[in-house]
């Protein structure tokens, strides 16, 4: 369930591709949409407050180190969820998503994972409401290329504004379906 808006790929939460009895009702899509705006807010500074086995948070500082520190925890978080077959592209991504947050933003920076029916979630939150804006990089350009990236790799990817600033995600779908199945 994906649709084109002013360049961008907007691509629902609960995936593309759905069959029409997968997808979710009007009341269901409304909530999801609206349901970061109702959760209570949690400074960026802390991680997320979740409970199961299948999320992980962490804060980032806003240093250049925060991208590296970033790939480390993506990347032993998947082996401990034994998808280290989506490892290199989600650490490509998550490293795209760290350095234009800490290039384009000020304030606190929060990295999340979920594993939910095979489909990988990484959230990357920020201060800043505005949401990227995509351009033609010239070939000699160092940089600009981060959503082409985003768009060729990811399954799913989107920006979600939050009472704290934005979420940048990505969705990621795992070879084994039987990973994260033990949680809707």
């Amino acid at each position: 369930m994906a649709t084109r808006a002013i360049g961008y790929r907007i691509v629902f939460p609960w995936g593309a591709g759905s069959s029409e009895a997968d997808t979710p009702s009007r009341l269901a899509r409304q909530w999801a949409l609206w349901s970061r705006m109702l959760a209570p807010l949690r400074p960026l500074d802390a991680p997320r407050g979740r409970a199961t086995a299948w999320d992980a948070s962490w804060p980032l500082r806003r240093e250049p180190t925060s991208v590296r520190q970033a790939r480390r925890l993506v990347t032993a978080q998947l082996d401990d969820w034994a998808v280290g077959d989506l490892a290199d592209t989600a650490e490509l991504l998550v490293s795209e998503l760290v350095t234009n947050a800490l290039r384009h933003t000020r304030g606190s920076l929060r990295l999340n994972l979920q594993l939910r029916h095979a489909r990988l979630l990484c959230e990357v939150e920020d201060t800043e409401t505005a949401c990227p804006v995509r351009t033609a990089a010239d070939p000699d350009a160092e940089g600009g290329r981060g959503i082409e990236i985003l768009d060729l790799l990811a399954d799913a990817w989107g920006s979600v504004r939050t009472a704290t600033g934005k979420t940048m995600w990505f969705e990621l779908k795992a070879d084994d379906p039987r990973h994260g199945t033990q949680e809707p």
